[in-house]
């Protein structure tokens, strides 16, 4: 099982402190405060039992929903669909039950460290994710305008693909302080973040990712931009990330998101319906033997919310799709936020005006995948022409996009990524079948692996999944557009109700998308606690002085605020 390293072990001689998402927006150790033995904070007694609604099971909901029980709170967590949210795992029909296929998150930096907490609390195991050109991936195969090049290494490819990474590394450097900002945030050094990014917000806020490039030296050459957009380095191509806002794409460079990824045995699913079922042995109020799943009927979450409200005494009322009523002190709503635009009918009072506007003006990306289950790993074989791996986890410009090779084992049936796709090119399938994606996929790679019969050792049907037409979803995760720094802080910040007016409180929003970060499991976990310190401090508690959270720390760390007028 992989861990973080705590953080009173120093690096060895000559090592870097361990990257982490310790900021660069809200420089806060999320992990420092998990694993303090204070805890994360205490209600008063009389407040013991009081219900809180958590609108949405998926990993921020379930997270906010296990972490207020702790503090003796009864969270009644109300889900539309199943619990998990983007944290899918399904299996295939008539297929052995390992064989499984992540339809939303499968892929976790290990700067990830707050998820990583609740990755070893439940006892999950990781193992490093077959990204392009990753050390642990047997090889890659670029194929760009009908010419394919195989490679074990970045040096393995022709030079131009070495200029294309020097150049993003180049760029980088001049015109976004990586070296600085990346040691900055490994040191945690708050005002150094807090200094380099408040300048960097301001300079770049409306600028695009590709705007970005065309204005960097490094990427003068449309070819070096077009090569960098349709294969990148470390998860991908990056040109559908080409109209989103530069800032966007640094967050992840900076903790190095995209980098040294690993998957979660057994699928990713499990972490939070292991959360459901836990029974914490440090649980105010509630007896051992306690868990989410105990507390509610059947242990099954609530249905879906179709109305919320205010009503007197500054109360929640939550109506669901059974018609159940119920009325609550405190809420919080981790579900996508468009759903509060169009699947929940919602009063006006819920949120000021502007927070209304920040979600309005959210911007999702769509995305899809399909899998399909194999008798084994035959990519392994080598073909005894070449030398080389008969297939390879592969990058190109045709439909599929990315082919990733998932396996347990040499002779244990195994699973294929035949397409991992975003923005219009996602959009290219929607229209079509599960089956007719797969033969549009395997005609593509037909002409990448001519002499390879993939089709014959495929053993059962195909999955796929098309977020932006999930009924729950309408898009993969947040992406922000140039100019939406202001919104996406609106959002983030709306934990600190204190500065809220009284008939604008209690309902607290979480989830990827409030962080900055969406997109990225953390963030999800982040905007979790976020908002137990909020639901806490509304009802009157509070943190153990030793152990201060997000909202304690606020004024020294908040984000750059920049001007409206």
């Amino acid at each position: 099982m992989t861990s973080t390293v705590p953080r009173d072990i120093e690096p060895a001689a000559g090592q870097q402190p361990p990257i982490t998402m310790f900021g660069p927006d809200f420089p806060y150790a999320y992990d420092d405060f998990l694993a303090h033995p204070a805890g994360l904070g205490q209600v008063p007694a009389t407040e013991h039992g009081t219900e809180v609604a958590v609108i949405g099971g998926g990993l921020s909901g379930i997270v906010t929903a296990y972490e207020l029980m702790r503090m003796g709170l009864r969270p009644v967590v109300y889900e539309a669909d199943r619990i998990g949210g983007r944290l899918r795992t399904v299996g295939f029909e008539g297929c052995d039950p390992a064989l499984t296929a992540e339809m939303g998150a499968m892929r976790f930096p290990p700067s990830s460290t707050a998820l990583q907490h609740y990755i070893d609390l439940v006892g999950l195991e990781t193992r490093p994710f077959p990204n392009p050109l990753a050390e642990t991936t047997p090889s890659t195969v670029v194929d760009l305008k009908g010419e394919s090049h195989y490679a074990r290494t970045l040096d393995d490819l022709p030079r131009v693909y070495r200029d294309v990474a020097d150049a993003w590394a180049r760029c980088l450097a001049e015109d976004a302080d990586f070296p600085e900002m990346n040691r900055a945030l490994r040191e945690r050094d708050v005002p150094r973040i807090r200094a380099i990014w408040a300048r960097l917000v301001e300079k770049l806020d409306d600028q695009t990712f590709y705007g970005f490039l065309c204005g960097s030296e490094a990427f003068s050459s449309f070819r070096h931009r077009e090569i960098f957009g349709q294969v990148g380095f470390g998860t991908g191509g990056w040109d559908t990330d080409f109209p989103n806002s530069i800032l966007e794409i640094l967050r992840v460079v900076y903790t190095e998101a995209d980098d040294h990824h690993r998957g979660i045995v057994g699928g990713s699913q499990q972490l939070p319906l292991r959360l459901w079922e836990r029974e914490p042995k440090k649980t105010v109020h509630w007896p051992d033997g306690t868990s989410l799943s105990a507390l509610h009927p059947g242990g099954a979450p609530r249905p879906a919310v179709t109305r919320l409200g205010r009503t007197a005494g500054n109360r929640v009322t939550v109506t669901d799709a059974g018609g159940d009523i119920r009325t609550y002190r405190a809420a919080v709503f981790t579900a996508q936020s468009w759903m509060l635009l169009s699947k929940i009918a919602c009063d006006d009072e819920l949120f000021p005006i502007d927070h209304w506007t920040a979600v309005e003006r959210t911007h999702y990306m769509e995305s899809s995948k399909l899998f399909v289950p194999v008798d084994r790993p035959f990519w392994r074989d080598t073909d005894p022409a070449t030398g080389r791996d008969v297939m390879s986890m592969t990058l190109t410009d045709r439909m599929t996009r990315g082919t990733y090779l998932l396996d347990d084992g040499p002779g244990r049936p195994a699973v294929i990524c035949l397409s991992y796709t975003w923005c219009d090119d996602s959009l290219k399938w929607l229209p079509l079948s599960p089956n007719e994606r797969m033969e549009v996929m395997l005609a593509s790679l037909g002409e990448i692996y001519p002499g390879v019969d993939i089709r014959g050792h495929i053993i059962g049907n195909p999955v796929t999944v098309s977020w932006e037409d999930e009924p729950y979803f309408m898009g993969a995760f947040k992406a922000n557009l140039p100019g939406h720094y202001r919104y996406q802080r609106r959002l983030f910040t709306h934990f600190m109700q204190d500065r809220l007016p009284e008939d604008k409180r209690g309902v607290f929003l979480a989830g990827d998308d409030i962080s900055w970060t969406a997109g990225w499991a953390e963030g999800a976990v982040q905007t979790a606690l976020n908002a137990v310190w909020g639901v806490m401090h509304h009802l009157g508690g509070r943190t153990d002085p030793t152990n201060p959270g997000p909202g304690d720390l606020y004024d020294e760390i908040a984000p750059v605020e920049l001007p409206e007028d």
